[in-house]
């Protein structure tokens, strides 16, 4: 496997944390599509790098020939679950994200209850705000 899908693997990668790092409800169901669409991508061009590792072996004979297939397959599933696991890493970042936000949701509404009336409803409301969108 080339350099190439695992360093374009690596920045697909740094670009969901950081959205997910924004802690907005909807860019973590916008990432989590986005790593979908960033798996299914990976799976083709390891599909077409596999197919194009092939080509090349055709030339080849012999036991040469069977060591540069084996070479292509082994390159072609190593891609697959990279951008499984990628996908995964994502997914879990997104759900962690997600626990996290009720877990401050939960502590900011405890903090309201000291309040009374008018006060209290006002930070619920920016509770909601700030950890419900």
């Amino acid at each position: 496997m080339s350099l190439i899908p695992k360093i374009v693997a690596a920045a697909i990668c740094i670009a969901a944390y950081s959205t997910i790092a924004q802690a907005d409800p909807k860019s973590v169901e916008s990432t989590e599509h986005q790593a979908k669409a960033d798996y299914a991508a990976a799976k083709k061009q390891a599909a077409a790098d596999y197919k194009a590792a092939k080509d090349k072996c055709h030339a080849l004979s012999g036991n040469d020939r069977d060591v540069c297939l084996k070479q292509a397959k082994a390159d072609y599933t190593a891609a697959v679950e990279d951008a499984k696991a990628d996908e995964k890493s994502v997914h879990a970042r997104a759900e962690a994200t997600e626990e996290k936000m009720e877990a401050d949701y939960k502590v900011a509404r405890e903090k309201c209850d000291a309040m009374s009336r008018d006060a209290k409803r006002a930070c619920v409301a920016q509770a909601k705000a700030q950890y419900k969108q």
